[in-house]
């Protein structure tokens, strides 16, 4: 569904036969003919559409970050239930391949125990975003902490367990409505301290992840590659898609004696392998809505703080 002419076009071309429609509303007169709804709007829109979707008897899968607040969230997971339907939250990158291979390193004990994680999404952007993410404001869940933020909280919450306190220093330094350039402080009840760092005018970046433990640190640069490839026209199933070249293979070790680390392949085709094993009944949702609910409530503790220009 779009009511972009050129992207209802080029859906025709890619998937010949496709029915493509132009508003939610011819949509849901044709909910019997479809079992799920992803819905990957601008966030404004996304409890209202997922929402009639749900009504109409669909699965639905929400893009990050689910909702823009966490009360919406809640309303949400509630009526999933009641409609009995199967929801949840596109966290595609719980599959990016570093992420993969530091939560098999944490799990193994390998790194001791880690004392701090930091982790960035960064970007040269100085002149500010595109279409709604240009214009969207923190009440229509725009900005980077929204955007990117969602992202690596769920991670770090993903990796590190519960959040007992955090800290964050939101900014707008760009032309666009909302944050472009912020960094959250998580305390965990285990003792890691996640330090995220989110930014469009990062003329030159840092490390993806840099962790310290007691026994070795880890550290890996660059994004992983999947999202780069699909958008050059790449398809799920290609042979290579979500493997890393090896000069951007992370390392572990000390200062004295280190090693390269292949990092796993990254796989966002995961998501909805379980996802259609929930739907047959035979798994679990790839990504429990209450996680991301518990990630808004932590976007919104971050934008209670003052916003700096």
């Amino acid at each position: 569904m779009t009511g972009n002419g050129e992207r209802a076009r080029e859906a025709r071309e890619s998937y010949p036969g496709v029915a493509v429609l132009p508003d939610v509303a011819a949509l849901l007169e044709r909910a019997s003919d479809v079992d799920l709804v992803v819905v990957g709007t601008p966030p404004v829109s996304h409890a209202d559409i997922a929402g009639q979707a749900l009504d109409a008897g669909l699965h639905v899968v929400v893009d990050k970050p689910f909702a823009t607040t966490s009360e919406q969230g809640r309303a949400l997971i509630d009526r999933a239930r009641r409609a009995g339907r199967i929801l949840t939250v596109y966290q595609n990158r719980r599959w990016d391949g570093d992420f993969l291979t530091l939560r098999e390193l944490v799990a193994s004990g390998e790194l001791g125990e880690v004392y701090s994680f930091e982790s960035r999404f960064e970007w040269w952007k100085p002149e500010g975003g595109r279409g709604w993410k240009a214009s969207a404001g923190v009440g229509e869940g725009g900005g980077i902490l929204f955007d990117l933020g969602t992202h690596l909280i769920d991670q770090a919450v993903r990796l590190f367990g519960p959040v007992e306190d955090l800290w964050a220093d939101v900014t707008t330094r760009g032309p666009d409505a909302a944050d472009d350039d912020s960094v959250v402080v998580l305390r965990h009840a285990g003792g890691t301290r996640s330090r995220l760092i989110m930014s469009g005018v990062a003329a030159l970046p840092g490390p993806r992840f840099h962790v310290a433990g007691s026994r070795a640190g880890f550290t890996i640069w660059g994004l992983d590659p999947q999202e780069d490839a699909l958008r050059g026209g790449a398809r799920p199933g290609d042979a290579g898609l979500g493997v890393r070249g090896e000069g951007q293979w992370a390392t572990v070790g000390t200062r004295d004696e280190s090693r390269r680390v292949e990092p796993r392949r990254g796989d966002y085709g995961e998501f909805y392998r379980r996802l259609a094993e929930a739907i047959a009944g035979t798994g679990e949702v790839p990504v429990d809505p209450h996680e991301a609910v518990e990630v808004l409530e932590l976007v919104e503790r971050a934008h209670s703080h003052p916003t700096r220009r």
